[in-house]
């Protein structure tokens, strides 16, 4: 069944496709079409900060998994992605990171010639609307809100000083002129509500008539003719439905969707595609390879006192001070962390630490019932790298997924000593007096105890990048202007474009990346008289 024809079919309503909703749409000639797999973003768990976690294996979550990771005991890991308007930004723990400047340096270094700091940085800003105003490195009056975070658990607080008596420096702006550091993070909110991208950026032109949205539609293939991407095909609620595209067809599906889509449509190894008894249209064996993520490590304390976030949902007065944008139900669990150097060499940081004054176990599936601290570090820019493939021809199965974390030993080297400083954290005063034991931790410091916790503990960080990789050659799948190899008509324009990950969560690197695409396309596409 047809269903229209558009200039611009945005594939994913996440951090990428909203942004390009929004940006695209403001030209009132241009015809845009956003299809979103999942539903409208109404769950209340949605906009309530700290009650994302009940969205997980939900109709929300796409509830992805690895396939069995070699160097984790043969465990496979749980990789929880939005599916809903917003995306990922709906369900994930809003925490505001650029990166570093040397992480765009690197692409910049690789290649990607417009994609270094300087390049970027104007993007982030515009972006931005950050409620401690604007600067060089801040922006005001953009889509997205950042602020400081509407609740601060004394926990965490004392959890801060802990780290300062380690020697880490406090840093009140991860992204402001030094990384390094400890402190509290910024976040993606509004009056103490979750600020996604459905809510920035999408929510401000649902009333544009040249922007239509379309929900519960998954895309099953790129149509391509004569080499180009002419529309997409897919199923709404169990009826086919075929969308036209005068323009472009726009992949934001993903680290893990679009690799898979671009697979689907006959992108990619063109072996592995004949053995799925999919015809090749074009050869680009690195789509789906590339896969890069951050891997974290909790380790889980129990309190000495009744002073986490335990029972934040059983009190009325916690939901009082909701519905006035305060009170604990606005945290975003992930309250603090930081940056630091697992080596006095290093030119930047190599791990984050994170701070959870809740207990966080089992890939945050383990209920955890009592007062608990979670502390964790996770390793910043990983040598190893993983794949997405397809298990089916069928574009209803799930994608296979291998991260293959710490199949190169130096990631090892650097996770053991970020496990380490977690331990040294825990026992630090004035945290240590707050603490009375470890419910999950490693047995001693010892290398025999520390690796086999890692293998039996670590799990994603949610940062997928990386398997639709840009780069100057044709050996990359996307260009530098973020179009697909050999097929006119279709770019790819999400966090799978990164070469390689940033130092930080990937929230806002994405939109970047579709701020600047936004500009891209602008450049590219002249309008046309609409049939």
């Amino acid at each position: 069944m047809s269903t229209g024809t558009y200039d611009h079919v945005i594939v994913g309503a996440g951090s990428a496709g909203c942004v390009l909703a929004h940006r695209l749409s403001a030209d009132p000639d241009v015809r845009v079409l956003l299809l979103e797999a999942g539903g409208a973003d109404t769950s209340p768990m949605v906009h309530m900060p700290a009650g994302f976690p009940t969205l997980y294996r939900t109709a929300v979550d796409w509830d992805h998994s690895t396939h069995y990771e070699a160097h984790l005991g043969n465990r496979r890991l749980y990789l929880p992605r939005g599916r809903v308007l917003g995306g990922s930004s709906s369900i994930n723990y809003m925490v505001y990171i650029r990166g570093n400047p040397a992480d765009y340096d690197e692409w910049r270094d690789l290649g990607c010639t417009g994609w270094g700091w300087t390049d970027l940085l104007p993007m982030f800003l515009r972006a931005e609307d950050n409620e401690r105003g604007a600067s060089e490195l801040h922006g005001v009056g953009g889509p997205l809100a950042v602020c400081d975070p509407r609740h601060r658990t004394p926990l965490v607080g004392a959890a801060l000083a802990a780290a300062h008596t380690l020697g880490l420096p406090a840093n009140d702006d991860f992204n402001g002129p030094v990384q390094d550091g400890v402190g509290r993070y910024q976040l993606t909110q509004r009056d103490g509500r979750r600020a996604g991208t459905a809510q920035a950026y999408l929510r401000p032109a649902a009333h544009r008539a040249n922007l239509t949205v379309e929900t519960h539609v998954q895309v099953t293939r790129v149509r391509i003719e004569h080499g180009r991407a002419v529309g997409v095909t897919g199923t709404r609620l169990g009826r086919d439905v075929s969308f036209a595209a005068d323009r472009e067809v726009i992949l934001c599906a993903g680290a893990y969707g679009s690799p898979q889509l671009l697979m689907l449509s006959g992108i990619g190894d063109p072996d592995e595609l004949a053995a799925h008894c999919i015809t090749p249209v074009v050869a680009s064996p690195r789509v789906g390879r590339n896969l890069s993520d951050h891997v974290v490590v909790p380790q889980v304390y129990q309190c000495a006192h009744p002073e986490s976030l335990f029972d934040v949902f059983d009190r009325p007065e916690h939901h009082a001070a909701y519905a006035t944008g305060r009170g604990p139900l606005t945290t975003n669990l992930v309250e603090a962390g930081g940056f630091v150097r697992s080596r006095a060499s290093l030119t930047a940081p190599d791990l984050q630490l994170y701070a959870i004054p809740a207990g966080f176990a089992g890939e945050g599936l383990t209920p955890v019932t009592q007062h608990a601290l979670s502390l964790g570090a996770s390793t910043l820019k990983p040598a190893a790298r993983g794949r997405v493939a397809l298990a089916s021809p069928d574009p209803t199965a799930k994608p296979f997924i291998t991260h293959n974390h710490f199949a190169v030993p130096e990631d090892l080297a650097t996770q053991v000593a970020g496990v380490r400083l977690v331990m040294r954290w825990a026992a630090a005063r004035p945290l240590a007096d707050r603490l009375a034991g470890p419910l999950y931790a490693p047995a001693s410091a010892s290398d025999t105890d520390v690796i086999a916790f890692i293998r039996a503990h670590a799990q994603t960080a949610y940062h997928p990048v990386g398997t639709c990789a840009m780069g100057p050659d044709e050996s990359s799948v996307v260009d530098l202007e973020l179009r697909v190899r050999g097929v006119d008509g279709l770019r790819v324009v999400d966090a799978s474009v990164m070469p390689t990950i940033p130092r930080g969560n990937t929230n806002a690197p994405t939109i970047a990346i579709a701020e600047k695409a936004a500009d891209l396309i602008h450049a590219r596409i002249p309008a046309t008289s609409h049939r």
